[in-house]
This record gives structure tokens, C-alpha cells and sequence, in this order.
């Protein structure tokens, strides 16, 4: 009887060795179809300090995917961490003293008007509506604007900083944790509800950027590469911006123009967000003005966290105030861990009125299910005297949206 079951153990090893033996067999066969290869780009550069030139090649430090600059912006960043002590420690770093030399510091008041405007009677400022397009979840609306004294109206510090409007290769586009579609502008004059976007288009801080080198004549593969920018092999970087990239510029800089970034950091993990003013659409009955904002989660820390709802509180200078909430964020809810660390999105918002402010949190879940709401920033909405349409003759594969159908992707 024990010589039966010691065979009959055996024969169950046996069979699991004859299954681990098909599942490597299946694993390795897997592989083979999708092997993972490594191909060398460039050689990598010293970071500098000082800007960097159009047509200089990177890799983006948290994402990882192969860009070019086209051009720098001048952003004034409010970093909400430097002015509480408990924070600084945990999310700052120490400039160097040529980054110090550089820094300018200047000093706004972020806070929220609650008075009505002049020109604004009691009815207006109870019946205009603040609203965010293609918003799921429960929307609520009310004239109760102390509410938005909810705002922190401390003094916040802001440094002038380098940021960079780039092409990403489109060959990384779909390995990317961030929209590559986050660039995006009003149509027409003619049309009210258009909205525009112009795919492989990022704005990269100056932190982000790692330069390389390339001997290939065309090292990133873009529809725009070639229109905006040309090989010389004489020149550092040896990819110079040609007439048409200039004349794109100055032409759509209205839309494209940054100049304020938020950022705030809550549990170690970092909200970023930068607005942009996108211009204003006139109908019969009012004036519409629209923004798009870009937002960036980061997870500082060791322990991955998943952001699972959002809460946004969109205060309009015509005396509303909209309170929006839903789950995740452009119909995902994405996990911040060590090695996936950053997640980034952009969304657009509309106001009856030519300013505003938007502020909320994102409701966060640790591995262990603790839950904790982080802090967005809050940023002001300013609309720009000059509402100049963007001309899109360079960009023949830009792809229109109805921005108002509800429909476009899941945008809070």
C-alpha cells in the first residue's frame, strides 16, 4: 500500500512538471512574438543649466518618450510647498547657485473675488452659469459665491522658470502616460462648438529635459519634424528652425502662450497644473470664454496610490459657483506607483464671464485602502484682450471634437 502511494505521488509530480514544462514553453513562445529589444538613439548629454536651443533632442526624465525642443516659454511657477515648512523638506531641492542667480521672484495674491462685477445686476449673477464640458458624474450650481472664499488668499511666491513647447516622436506616443493630444484650440469664427487638437505637442519644464545627440538627419518621427525644422550638420544643436516654424508661432501664440504653473503637494503626491486661455466664442445670447488646463499627478513617494475621484469647484467672476465631482479622471483611474509614477491629462472648462477660478481635490487610495483627498491647486482663470483665431495651414491632420456634445473622451 505505501509503494502504491509513493508511485501515485510521483505520478502527480510528474504531471506538474509536465505543466510548468508547457507553461515556459507558452512563455518563451509569447516572448519570441513580442520580444523586448533595445535599439541605441543618441548619445546622452550633459544636463545644462542654462536653455536650450530649437532643435535640441531629449528624453523626458519622467515619461520617457523621445522629443525635440521647438521653442521656450518664461512661466512664473507658484509653488504652494515652499511656504509650508513641513512640506519643503519632503519635495524641494536645493538650486544651484547659477539656478539661483537666474530665479527672479515676484509675489501674487491668490485669492477669490466675491464682489459682482459693475456692469452685473442680482439676476445676472444667479442665472449665469460656470460649466466643465463633457463632465460625468452629479453637477451642482449655486449663486452662493462666499463659498469661494474657500480659496486660500495667502501670499504665494512665484519663480520665473524655463518650459519648452515640443514634438513628441509618435513611435513612443502609445507607451506614454500623458495625452498626446493635449494641445488644443477653438476652431473657426464661424463655428461655436469646434475644438481642435494638434497630436505629439507637450510642454516639458526644463528640469524634465535629457539631452542626447543623433548622426541621423531625421532622428524623430513626427508630420512635423521635417516642416519646422532642417538638418545642419554645422550647427549645435544640427536641427535649426526654418520660417514656417516661426511664422506657426507667432501666429497661434495666443493658444499656445503659457504663463502661470500651480503646483502643490499633499502625502507625497505632487499636483501640477498649468491653464491656458483659449479664447472667446460669441453666441446670441452671450459670450462664451474657454480654457483647457493640463494636470500632472506625481507620486513622490514609496507606497503606489490610485486615484479613484475627483471634486472640482469652478468659481465664475459673474457670481456662480459650480461644484463637480465623478470618478477618476478622463474616464480612467490610474495607479501612481515607484516605477509608473506620474500621470498626466488635459481637460477644458467654459465661464460666461471673461475670468474665474478653479480649485478641488483629488480623492486618492493607498495600497493598504487608506484614502486621502490631494490638494489641487488653486489657479486663476484671466482671459486676454486680444482673441486672435489660430491658423492651422502647417497642420493638416489636426482632428476636430464637438466641445459641446458631452461626448469627448471622459473630461472632467
Amino acid at each position: 500500500m505505501g509503494l502504491l502511494v509513493q508511485v501515485f505521488k510521483w505520478d502527480q509530480r510528474w504531471r506538474l512538471l509536465q505543466r510548468c514544462d508547457l507553461v515556459l514553453r507558452r512563455t518563451i513562445k509569447k516572448q519570441a512574438v513580442h520580444p523586448t529589444k533595445l535599439a541605441e538613439v543618441g548619445r546622452l548629454m550633459e544636463a545644462r543649466d542654462d536653455r536650450y536651443e530649437t532643435g535640441q533632442l531629449f528624453l523626458h526624465r519622467i515619461f520617457g518618450y523621445r522629443g525635440v525642443i521647438l521653442f521656450p516659454w518664461t512661466a512664473r511657477v507658484y509653488d504652494r510647498d515652499l511656504h509650508n515648512p513641513s512640506k519643503v523638506n519632503a519635495t524641494a531641492t536645493t538650486p544651484t547657485p547659477s539656478q539661483q542667480q537666474r530665479t527672479k521672484e515676484a509675489s501674487i495674491r491668490v485669492k477669490a473675488s466675491t464682489s459682482t462685477p459693475p456692469e452685473a445686476n442680482t439676476a445676472d449673477a444667479t442665472t449665469s452659469t460656470a460649466y466643465l464640458t463633457n463632465a460625468p458624474g452629479v453637477t451642482e450650481t449655486t449663486g452662493n459665491v462666499e463659498a469661494a472664499t474657500q480659496v486660500d488668499p495667502k501670499e504665494v511666491k512665484g519663480k520665473v522658470q524655463t518650459f519648452y513647447q515640443v514634438l513628441i516622436d509618435t513611435r513612443d506616443c502609445p507607451h506614454i502616460r500623458a495625452q498626446t493630444e493635449a494641445v488644443t484650440f477653438l476652431g473657426n469664427q464661424d463655428s461655436n462648438r469646434s475644438l481642435y487638437a494638434i497630436p505629439g505637442l507637450d510642454y516639458v519644464s526644463h528640469e524634465d529635459i535629457m539631452p542626447y545627440s543623433s548622426s541621423e538627419k531625421s532622428p524623430l518621427q513626427h508630420e512635423l519634424f521635417d516642416k519646422f525644422l532642417t538638418h545642419a550638420p554645422d550647427a549645435d544643436p544640427p536641427f535649426v528652425g526654418q520660417d514656417t516654424l516661426k511664422a506657426w508661432q507667432e501666429k497661434n501664440h495666443p493658444w499656445l502662450d503659457m504663463s502661470d504653473v500651480h503646483k502643490e503637494t499633499t502625502e507625497n503626491v505632487r499636483i501640477t497644473v498649468i491653464p491656458f486661455y483659449m479664447g472667446c466664442r460669441e453666441t446670441p445670447a452671450s459670450s462664451v470664454y474657454w480654457w483647457r488646463y493640463c494636470i500632472r499627478l506625481e507620486n513622490l513617494g514609496k507606497a503606489s496610490v490610485q486615484l479613484r475621484e475627483r471634486h472640482w469647484r469652478i468659481f465664475s467672476l459673474s457670481g456662480t459657483l459650480e461644484t463637480v465631482r465623478g470618478r477618476g479622471v478622463v474616464g480612467q483611474e490610474p495607479i501612481l506607483s515607484p516605477r509608473l509614477p506620474a500621470f498626466q491629462y488635459s481637460s477644458h472648462v467654459s465661464l460666461q464671464a471673461p475670468s474665474g477660478h478653479m480649485w478641488g481635490t483629488f480623492r486618492l487610495e493607498r495600497e493598504d485602502g487608506y484614502s486621502f483627498d490631494c490638494k489641487i491647486p488653486p489657479f486663476s482663470l484671466e482671459s486676454k484682450p486680444d482673441d486672435l483665431g489660430p491658423s492651422t495651414s502647417v497642420t493638416p491632420t489636426t482632428h476636430g471634437h464637438d466641445a459641446g456634445d458631452g461626448k469627448r473622451d471622459d473630461r472632467d
